[in-house]
């Protein structure tokens, strides 16, 4: 595409996203975010054709004037929308797909270890809260949600909703997902869930208990009966017997 078609999509989506859009004109000169991709792509065509370093230099005189950084040797699919854009760093090997939604303070960055890759890759259509922070070559799977102050330290499924530092699932394929296991990162509501499961499960448990107890004495009572018949029987023939043998001593 050409860069005058880039522009008129990315003035498009910005008013499709964006409820504050009130006109082209203030899309066009008043969202910061949107001048830094514009020059974005100007400085990555200088990058890709060997001027790096004048690549670098503009980049940083628009990070002055957007708040944005975008280093040229990033990859940045269509219709990329940064909202506010005030801090916003994206780094040299970070790859965004089409559709992406940034909001101020996002970082795409690297953790400090390693060659070549070593920043995120967002693919199409992922969401990032504010001051989200997205660390190392991982990657965000299509149409997942970074939680607002969220780090991310490692992939993320697609269609998956991921908050916490660091941050974790809460959701995948519209479900909520519970954190069950010990060595996995807390998360208040399933810690809540898990213990009412628990609790659950030990009234279940006691209530089985007791109807088990209630069972068995109630088909007890007339084998207690029967066995007070007998225990009263055999008492009295040993009564009539003992009489017997002490009336037949006095006839003798």
């Amino acid at each position: 595409m050409t860069l005058l078609r880039l522009v008129r999509e990315d003035i498009r989506c910005v008013s499709e996203r964006d409820p504050a859009a009130t006109s082209r004109a203030a899309v066009l000169l008043c969202y910061p975010g949107l001048h830094a991709v514009w020059a974005y792509r100007i400085h990555s065509q200088l990058w890709c054709r060997g001027w790096k370093l004048l690549a670098r230099v503009l980049s940083q005189v628009t990070r002055f004037g957007t708040g944005v950084e975008i280093h040229p040797g990033a990859r940045i699919g269509r219709r990329l929308f940064i909202d506010h854009g005030a801090g916003v760093v994206i780094g040299e090997t970070a790859v965004v797909g089409d559709d992406v939604t940034l909001y101020q303070g996002v970082t795409l960055g690297g953790t400090g270890k390693g060659d070549g890759k070593r920043h995120p890759t967002l693919r199409d259509g992922v969401f990032v809260g504010s001051n989200a922070n997205i660390l190392g070559n991982i990657i965000v799977g299509e149409n997942s949600r970074v939680g607002a102050g969220s780090v991310v330290l490692r992939d993320v499924p697609p269609d998956s909703t991921v908050v916490g530092v660091p941050a974790h699932i809460v959701y995948q394929g519209g479900k909520r997902v519970l954190i069950t296991d010990p060595h996995e990162v807390s998360d208040p509501l399933s810690d809540v869930l898990v213990a009412l499961a628990d609790v659950v499960k030990q009234l279940a448990t006691r209530v089985e208990r007791l109807d088990g107890e209630l069972r068995l004495a109630t088909h007890d009572e007339p084998a207690k009966a029967l066995t007070a018949e007998i225990e009263e029987s055999a008492q009295y023939r040993s009564e009539q017997i003992a009489m017997s043998d002490f009336t037949m001593g006095e006839g003798i």
